[in-house]
């Protein structure tokens, strides 16, 4: 059996979606298409490794063998990888994962505007890809979209419908506000009557103390706990030229610094920064992972694929 008329884009020289940068990646289309693509790329990286445990319905699978059922070979991989691979069931874990998006004014900034998508974009994409793999494992995903105070969310439920519907929310968030992370997650805690899987995304700009004791909460009522910090690369490592404009996004407040002068402070300051969460997470059971906006998104997702295999 042969697949016609594949209109579907073809990622650059054959790459899986997962691997692509995001420069490349906000080419191929849609939020929709490009989780499902990176979704795809992903699951089928870790069939051609030693890597297991991604046991998923419908999303496990494994190389064809003859006496298989025809009814269940992947046709769509086929498509993708000329190879034959069958899928396999399994039942449904029915984890409760809630995923928390910052659309703070901070998230809609890019250093490269033009090349590289803002924070927000990457983490609406990242957001996406999260919900299509746990729910095709058979998880349950809400959602909860927030700046200072909760602006969308969406109940925890299980199936394709609730998919799209994810996407759909997505697709209509535009950054704007102050950030309050701590607000959110004190939301989401007192409607949690059951033990879940809260998973932040956020370039963390928050009120740190009253971040970190919203956090440690959700974790001492028996939530397991994921931050994903995202960083651009622009606020990692000055521009070069001899000043620099500060602005803050949410304030509009600015301040023009002389590069040569505060480059090396400001690189170990972003460095003390990061690894000050690590250090007041990582203590409590909190898996924390900084995430470059210029990097690929299955970096992310293994990230949170080592998370979940420990939660069986």
């Amino acid at each position: 059996m042969a697949l016609m008329n594949d209109t579907r884009p073809q990622t650059r020289a054959g790459l899986r979606a997962d691997l692509l940068d995001p420069a490349t990646l906000s080419q191929l289309g849609g939020i929709e298409l490009i989780a499902r693509e990176v979704v795809e790329g992903f699951i089928m990286g870790l069939h051609r490794s030693p890597h297991r445990g991604f046991s998923a319905e419908y999303a496990e699978l494994r190389a064809y063998q003859a006496g298989d059922d025809l009814r269940y070979i992947d046709w769509r991989m086929y498509g993708r990888s000329d190879r034959y691979y069958v899928k396999q069931f399994e039942e449904e874990t029915n984890l409760r994962a809630h995923l928390l998006l910052d659309v703070s004014e901070s998230m809609g900034w890019t250093s490269n505007p033009g090349v590289l998508p803002t924070k927000l974009w990457y983490a609406k994409h990242l957001a996406a890809s999260l919900a299509l793999v746990l729910l095709r494992q058979g998880d349950s995903v809400g959602m909860a979209a927030f700046h200072d105070t909760v602006v969308d969310r969406l109940q925890a439920r299980g199936g394709r419908r609730q998919w799209h519907e994810a996407v759909r929310r997505l697709r209509a968030i535009e950054a704007r506000g102050r950030t309050s992370a701590e607000t959110a997650l004190r939301d989401l805690a007192v409607r949690l009557h059951r033990r879940g899987l809260v998973i932040l995304i956020s370039d963390l700009l928050v009120a740190r103390q009253e971040t970190l004791t919203a956090l440690r909460f959700l974790r001492h009522h028996g939530h397991e706990v994921l931050v994903f910090h995202l960083i651009d690369p622009g606020e990692r490592e000055l521009p070069p030229g001899s000043e620099a404009r500060f602005v803050d996004p949410e304030s509009d407040a600015e301040l023009l610094v002389s590069v040569a002068d505060i480059r090396s402070e400001y690189r170990e300051a972003v460095r003390q920064a990061l690894a000050e969460w690590q250090r007041d997470l990582r203590p409590h059971g909190i898996d924390y992972h900084v995430v470059d906006t210029d990097g690929a998104l299955s970096m992310a997702l293994r990230a949170y694929l080592r998370k979940r295999e420990r939660l069986g």
